[in-house]
């Protein structure tokens, strides 16, 4: 396969996911009290949301790839 269809590939994939998940979230430690040996800390989950043009721009991106490799290949 094709480097550049290879990526167009990836990029739509990636691109869908976006579009389905529409952000992600991870869990940070974050410490609330220190003092001396005493310590207290907290999970806190935070999100980061993405909005849905960066899905249609990467799906649109995929395409755009998948059909420049084709066309190069003739």
């Amino acid at each position: 396969m094709k480097p550049l269809s290879l990526a167009g590939i990836i990029l739509i994939v990636l691109g869908l996911a976006a579009l389905a998940y529409q952000g992600f979230s991870y869990t940070s430690r974050e410490k609330i009290v220190d003092i001396g040996p005493l310590e207290a800390t907290a999970n806190t989950e935070k999100t980061v949301p993405l909005p849905p043009i960066v899905g249609i721009v990467a799906v649109a991106g995929g395409v755009a790839l998948l059909v420049a490799g084709s066309r190069k290949s003739r």
